[in-house]
């Protein structure tokens, strides 16, 4: 069996699962007790570079590891398991630097990525993160239009006691 049929599933698995954990890290530690830091990110940035710059390279080092082991084990399931989750890391952080910093806070020359509807769900979204003085949810930032479209059906009624909105057939 070829290697790529065990380390490209699960990059692209572990590059999926990583908006969801970048999603959780967000919600629930950076805008709490890393919010110091994190805070650069909610003001108007001034120069090149913003404190929050650092949380951005806190998994690269694993990433690494987890690749450099694919590159020099015995061969096996670990090996290409391993492989697999640092590529798809690395994936997940270059397509979230180029959409992140370069699409949404344009700090580089893609705009032309705009041409994809879905992205400019994903812009508008993190725009929405970005309201308010500490931001909100969406967390995420490709399922962050997914997170808003559930926001917005598990919405409860003005009045009800239960979690379904007014658009539910089940009220």
């Amino acid at each position: 069996m070829s290697s790529a049929l065990i380390w490209l599933p699960t990059a692209l698995v572990v590059a999926a699962f990583m908006d969801g954990w970048a999603a959780f890290l967000h919600g629930f530690v950076w805008h709490r007790v890393l919010w110091p830091i994190h805070r650069s990110h909610h003001k108007p940035r001034r120069g090149r570079y913003e404190a929050n710059d650092a949380l951005s390279v806190l998994h690269a080092p694993i990433a690494i590891a987890l690749i450099l082991y694919g590159c020099q084990a015995e061969p096996g399931l670990t090996r290409e398991l391993c492989f697999g989750a640092g590529i798809g890391m690395t994936l997940f952080g270059v397509a979230y630097f180029v959409v992140h910093d370069g699409l949404v806070h344009g700090r580089l020359p893609v705009g032309f990525l705009l041409r994809v509807a879905y992205l400019r769900r994903v812009v508008e979204a993190h725009r929405k993160h970005h309201d308010g003085a500490r931001g909100r949810a969406p967390y995420g930032l490709f399922f962050g239009p997914l997170e808003l479209a559930i926001a917005v059906r598990w919405r409860p009624r003005e009045g009800s006691t239960h979690g379904r909105s007014a658009r539910s057939p089940r009220a």
